[in-house]
């Protein structure tokens, strides 16, 4: 199963209408995705105490990344970066294995006219460093603004095509890694 992480948790955030329609495009290529919205992340996750000791509401969040075939990151570009609660949300899952040898790509967000490759960049280095195995493709979507229709949904039929190549190929290389043996 795909996870699809949401990353962020802002209320109407452009990610989420992005990652809806990502959600819908591996439903027609017939591959079982579970989102995850960080701004479902239990409250109790954020005490001091959660990094000794995590709430058991956060259990689905780390079973949904441990038992993934793959994840797909929606991430926007706040400030020039990634939103905090994204990178908290990584902190809090167990190391070495909520990422190790985990197939993994992204799609960047952005109001700006890079579409978020800052942010995409900064967890590549991440997910390198825990790691993961990264697509390379990745989708950028800049002045995201201008790009939604009334819906939340993308009317540039080009960037939609982008997204649906990225999928169609994150599935082949999460299933030929899965095939794989681990390296020894």
């Amino acid at each position: 199963m795909i996870t699809l992480i949401i990353g962020t948790n802002r209320p109407g955030s452009n990610s989420r209408k992005v990652a809806r329609q990502i959600e819908g495009i591996y439903a027609e290529l017939n591959a079982p995705v579970r989102v995850l919205d960080l701004a479902d992340l239990p409250p109790e996750i954020f005490s001091p105490s959660s990094y000794a000791a995590k709430p058991a509401a956060f259990q689905p969040f780390a079973d949904a990344v441990l038992n993934a075939t793959g994840l797909v990151i929606v991430t926007p570009e706040y400030n020039g970066g990634m939103p905090g609660v994204l990178k908290y949300f990584i902190d809090m899952l167990k190391f070495p294995e909520s990422f190790d040898q985990r197939p993994v790509c992204f799609v960047g967000v952005a109001a700006g006219i890079w579409g978020a490759l800052r942010p995409v960049e900064q967890l590549q280095q991440i997910f390198g460093y825990r790691n993961a195995y990264i697509y390379p493709d990745r989708v950028f979507l800049p002045q995201i603004n201008g790009l939604l229709d009334a819906d939340g949904r993308l009317a540039n039929a080009e960037l939609a095509s982008r997204l649906k190549a990225q999928a169609e190929g994150f599935l082949r290389f999460a299933n030929r890694l899965q095939k794989s043996p681990p390296a020894s």
